[in-house]
């Protein structure tokens, strides 16, 4: 790469990615950085993608395994295959501790954010290329608990489990499986959480946030597009001899 330029710039031109949760949040920086590397590819979103938005989308839930399929099938018949995957797509379900859990939403939590990875890959991973590249949005709950989020940091923990046990399958064919794993970032979603806990008895926003962004050895929160150049990197030829990682970007949670 020439000076000045990152995995977030350039060396992405001619590849072929899917984005799950791209419409929104850091799926979508994602996507629009991606996309100014020089890739194209499809979004796929329960949400409806921006009237802008650079890759045509595909509305899907990531757990219907045999819609994800029949689209990823046709997608590939008439563009080819992916040699890229980034999977965002994902829930955050309110604070809830083991007394009051609702087994509905502790369901729904683990289908969004682990049965709907596993479909996404199952869908195109036959296909892939050698030198592919696959990576999930973890969380720094992949590898701790909450006291608030038992159902959140159970599928974070068995994302990793799932990124390293197909890092070990797909290694063979030339195939790189990683993930990110964002502390809490400044998105629209982390503020309305917070603006919803503080309607029941938490702390106001603002003072959310910066008790949030002392807690980090920067002493800031993680924007979507820290999230998204690590993600970016895991996917670029700078990173090709790593996988199965799960890379922190949390501000320094030390």
């Amino acid at each position: 790469m020439g000076s000045g330029q990152t995995a977030s710039s350039s060396g992405f031109s001619g590849r072929r990615f899917l984005v799950t949760g791209g419409a929104q949040g850091i799926g979508a920086e994602i996507v629009a950085r991606l996309s100014a590397g020089g890739a194209d590819g499809v979004i796929v979103d329960l949400a409806a993608a921006a009237d802008d938005a650079p890759w045509p989308s595909r509305q899907l839930d990531v757990t219907d395994e045999p819609a994800v399929v029949e689209a990823m099938r046709s997608t590939q018949a008439e563009h080819g295959p992916f040699d890229g995957v980034i999977a965002a797509a994902g829930i955050v379900p309110p604070w809830h501790r083991p007394a009051d859990v609702d087994l509905d939403m502790f369901d729904q939590t683990m289908a969004v954010n682990v049965r709907g990875f596993v479909v996404t890959v199952k869908s195109v991973a036959e296909s892939m290329p050698h030198g592919s590249s696959i990576v999930a949005i973890g969380s720094l709950n992949s590898w701790r608990g909450d006291p608030n989020l038992l159902a959140y940091a159970a599928s974070k923990h068995a994302v990793l489990g799932a990124v390293r046990s197909m890092a070990m399958s797909l290694g063979p064919r030339g195939i790189r499986v990683n993930a990110v794993a964002p502390g809490p970032v400044a998105t629209d979603a982390l503020r309305g959480r917070m603006s919803d806990r503080a309607g029941r008895g938490g702390p106001a926003l603002g003072e959310a946030l910066e008790a949030a962004a002392r807690q980090t050895a920067l002493r800031r929160l993680a924007t979507p597009g820290d999230v998204a150049d690590t993600a970016l990197f895991l996917s670029s030829a700078q990173a090709a001899a790593i996988t199965g990682q799960l890379i922190p970007v949390d501000g320094g949670l030390l």
